[in-house]
């Protein structure tokens, strides 16, 4: 079995740098705990490729291992240039509309009906991750007339963003539909939604996925920090995409959002993944900059449940040694004397629920008697994402008899989720319990152990018991 030292989780990318099944099981021993298929580069084949070797690699090592399915989202795109690219000048007006004649240096097309529609006055075009920027004059539901702000090169088919412009549509297109529905037959455990605008477009993706996948909001749009608590109450967790995030906003804003997010995913047991640039130079360098390790390192200390990496794991020239670097960060990060204070100071007031009260008292009584282990017997998931959501200083033990469960709690911060039978009775529960933090090396004989759980067992959010036992020389209950 493999046992973290660190209660932050790894997501990791796989691509082209990361498919084979040996460089895969490589990234999970150095550190990875789910990984990421971006369906932007990858088709159906692809993806049931990558899912069949790490479920390979999950029946390997014995071990729960999540899978999180990114979604594409709108991509869109200026159309063509008669010359293929063309140089804009700062004050100079520039037209976008629905004409597919091949663009100049006044106009080029824009092949989205909705969002000529949805544009108005004072609206900002930003092309190409905003290397060239535009604010809309005038407009009719055919073109829009802008003025050029910032001057730059245009060429065909670059990425358009709109940070002022509320789209009418859906965030998912017809081939995120498609690779939804394929990524649902694969049993993936997680599902990352795109371009997220408003909390209907979670719930769309919610009703597809019905029980068979938890879905991830992408927010990487102002839209989305406006919506964000409304977002927040429909999604099973939330990413920090600051990559389009730092393109449609200030870029000085962004880690201030950061931490807004991920305190208020806290509060609400909602798991938080920190995303894009973290380990950016080591996709062509085998070490980091100081200021790419002191960015990880803040998000171990702001307590978000994962950190992850794209480019540095799925194309870069060092897949392992990016996941290795980011283990070693997080080690030594939650090492340090400030961590827990740091935990301590963000932790969030518990709800007016038995589930809550159970959990607060969890971590007290850890705390009290300096318990190394906390084991949570959980059919949904739930047990344990209020206990994590304390941020103990204990470990976590998540007993499930459901693997699909315990797959997505690996995503978790502080989970060891371990697949086992459901308990009898509340004897077979306490002696289970010490028994798997005793193998796993969580617990030793004599030491002791809280053990949370819900009675009548197997019934979902009931959590109203906990007991404290020791272990025994056996490994079980004394």
């Amino acid at each position: 079995m493999t046992r973290r030292s660190r209660r932050i989780k790894i997501l990791a990318t796989l691509g082209p740098a990361s498919q084979d099944p040996e460089v895969v099981e490589a990234l999970y021993r150095a550190g990875a705990d789910v990984f990421r298929i971006n369906m932007s580069h990858a088709s159906h084949d692809m993806m049931r490729e990558r899912v069949a070797t790490i479920r390979a690699l999950e029946e390997k090592v014995d071990r729960p291992i999540g899978i999180l399915v990114d979604l594409q989202g709108p991509k869109l795109r200026v159309g063509l240039f008669a010359k293929g690219a063309e140089e804009l000048r700062k004050g100079d007006f520039f037209t976008v509309d629905d004409d597919p004649t091949p663009g100049d240096s006044r106009r080029v097309r824009l092949p989205h009906p909705e969002i000529l529609e949805s544009l108005r006055p004072g609206h900002r075009l930003l092309i190409d991750d905003g290397k060239v920027q535009l604010r809309v004059q005038s407009h009719s539901e055919r073109h829009a007339e802008c003025v050029i702000e910032v001057a730059g090169k245009i060429s065909n088919k670059k990425g358009v963003s709109l940070p002022d412009t509320l789209l009418p549509t859906s965030a998912m297109t017809p081939k995120d539909r498609a690779d939804l529905a394929a990524a649902l037959d694969e049993n993936i455990d997680w599902v990352a939604l795109s371009f997220v605008q408003r909390p209907e477009d979670v719930i769309e993706v919610k009703k597809i996925a019905g029980k068979r996948a938890n879905v991830m909001a992408k927010i990487e749009k102002p839209q989305a920090i406006d919506a964000l608590d409304a977002i927040l109450a429909v999604c099973d967790g939330i990413m920090v995409a600051r990559g389009d995030l730092g393109v449609e906003m200030p870029v000085e804003r962004v880690p201030g959002l950061q931490k807004t997010m991920t305190r208020k995913a806290r509060a609400l047991g909602k798991p938080v993944v920190v995303a894009t640039q973290m380990l950016e130079s080591m996709i062509t360098s085998p070490v980091p900059t100081r200021a790419e390790v002191s960015d990880v390192a803040n998000a171990v200390f702001e307590g978000a449940d994962a950190v992850m990496l794209s480019a540095e794991s799925a194309s870069g020239q060092y897949p392992l040694e990016a996941v290795a670097m980011m283990n070693r960060i997080a080690e030594t990060v939650e090492a340090e004397e400030v961590y827990p204070s740091l935990l301590l100071a963000q932790r969030p007031p518990p709800e007016a629920t038995g589930a809550d009260a159970i959990a607060e008292a969890t971590r007290d009584v850890a705390d009290v008697l300096g318990a190394k282990v906390i084991c949570a017997w959980t059919s949904s998931g739930a047990t344990g994402l209020r206990i994590a959501r304390e941020r103990p200083a204990s470990s976590i033990l998540a007993l499930t008899p459901i693997v699909e469960v315990a797959r997505r709690l690996a995503l978790t911060w502080g989970v060891h989720p371990v697949v086992t039978d459901d308990a009898r009775d509340e004897r077979d529960m306490a002696d289970r319990a010490c028994r798997h933090a005793y193998i796993d090396g969580f617990a030793g004989v004599g030491q002791r152990v809280l053990v949370v759980a819900g009675v009548p067992f197997g019934t979902p959010g009931s959590t109203n018991n906990l007991r404290i036992v020791v272990v025994g020389t056996d490994g079980g209950t004394v």
